[in-house]
């Protein structure tokens, strides 16, 4: 019995390979979909990781960098497409990132004061250009680039507390630019998009120590910090 169990999964599997074969990547392939990127606007959903770095600038030569340990975040969303042309498409991906960095100061004496942890919770309004390439068969790779405004729901901008409480703050509202590529693979029922992009931070995130509270050494020397991240997702359309 456990032999023609076996025997059983092992043609349905071959079979089940066979057609994916021959639907994706044989001489001449089954075509799934061949009208759905047609459409003038459709939409979609996407999962993915991030990994969310801190670029920073200093006033004053440092004899240590600050050091950014990055964990691996969540990303979850939904896409809106629009057909520009044969070639071209206009993406909106709104979604929720959670991310978390923790900040190492080296040069504290006190273990209380060297770090910080910044946890973060990014709503991200991205708009971007797709430029996808030919078709072929059921593979169509592509680039996407655009421009992106993150609202951070854990800035802790309205906190009076500064580092001399232990309290990080950045700014709410932060823009960056985008860049990446993918490729879209069109399977009998749906297209599923597997992508990588960069995102680059243009604005700095940093709010200031209070002043009133004395010299910080924690922002007093911080020129910039900008967000950069890694971003990985997977999209149905």
């Amino acid at each position: 019995m456990k032999k023609t169990v076996i025997l059983l999964l092992l043609v349905l599997t071959t079979k089940g390979y066979s057609q994916f074969a021959k639907n994706m990547f044989s001489k001449d392939p089954i075509i799934n979909l061949e009208n759905w990127q047609k459409q003038r606007l459709y939409f979609g959903y996407y999962l993915g990781f991030n990994s969310f770095d801190f670029k920073i600038d200093y006033k004053n030569v440092v004899q240590q960098d600050i050091q950014v340990k990055k964990t691996t975040g969540f990303n979850v969303g939904v896409v809106a497409d629009l057909r520009l042309q044969e070639y071209i498409n206009l993406r909106f991906e709104p979604g929720l990132y959670y991310t978390k960095r923790d900040l190492y100061y080296p040069e504290m004496p006190l273990e209380k004061d060297y770090l910080r942890e910044v946890n973060s919770t990014y709503i991200h309004f991205p708009l971007l250009l797709k430029f996808s390439s030919l078709r072929t068969g059921n593979i169509r790779p592509y680039l996407v680039g655009g421009m992106s405004t993150t609202l951070n729901l854990s800035s802790n901008s309205k906190s009076k507390d500064d580092n001399h409480e232990g309290k990080f703050r950045v700014k709410p509202w932060t823009a960056a630019y985008e860049l990446g590529f993918g490729i879209d693979i069109f399977s009998e029922y749906f297209i599923f998009s597997p992508s990588i992009r960069g995102m680059f931070g243009i604005t700095d995130e940093l709010i200031r120590d209070n002043p009133a509270n004395g010299p910080s050494p924690w922002t007093d020397n911080i020129d910039s910090m900008k967000s950069r991240a890694i971003l990985i997702n997977f999209t149905f359309h």
